[in-house]
């Protein structure tokens, strides 16, 4: 996911941050090999600080984007355990970017909100679109109306809500949203 970057590159920062205490790594004895990186409890605590910096950019950098310009929105979602508070009970929320065919779950708990690449068939909600629709759902006009919503409304809202820009600027610093 990230532009540029090489093979090696990338190989040698997940293996500092392993060493660094940021991540865990698996290895699955498959052909081709596999590998999976998850952040540890220590990497779950910067989550606060990258979404105090995500609401930052909301409020003061969010812009329509320029024609061409490219607007990852997975890592917005990649962000829910730094912009939405652990509620219960526990429930799970898809999104789906449709264009690029990937899905998101994520997993809001009494005691944490987690996110996956991954589907999550039996989630309470489901909410799908192809980027664009994204880009629209999550800038401060909060236009959802190119997103699909199956399931329970409310609580796919709550999480839109959570990862979405306010369109109230700096004047609201109460962003983060509890998912009940």
């Amino acid at each position: 996911m990230l532009p540029g970057i090489s093979t090696e590159q990338l190989r040698s920062r997940l293996n500092r941050m392993v060493a660094d205490g940021m991540l865990t790594r698996k290895r699955y004895r498959e052909v081709p090999p596999r590998v999976d990186y998850e952040l540890t409890e220590r990497a779950r605590e910067l989550m606060p600080v990258l979404g105090a910096l995500a609401r930052w950019g909301y409020d003061w950098a969010w812009s329509e984007p320029r024609p061409g310009e490219a607007i990852d929105v997975a890592a917005i979602f990649r962000l829910a355990p730094g912009m939405l508070e652990p509620s219960g009970p526990e429930h799970t929320v898809e999104l789906v970017l449709s264009d690029r065919d990937v899905a998101y779950a994520i997993t809001v708990s009494p005691e944490r909100v987690d996110v996956a690449e991954r589907r999550a068939p039996n989630a309470d909600a489901h909410v799908s679109g192809p980027s664009a629709a994204w880009v629209a759902a999550l800038s401060p006009a909060q236009d959802r109306g190119g997103l699909e919503l199956r399931g329970n409304g409310t609580l796919a809202s709550r999480v839109l809500d959570g990862l979405a820009a306010d369109g109230q600027g700096s004047a609201n610093h109460s962003h983060d949203v509890a998912v009940a």
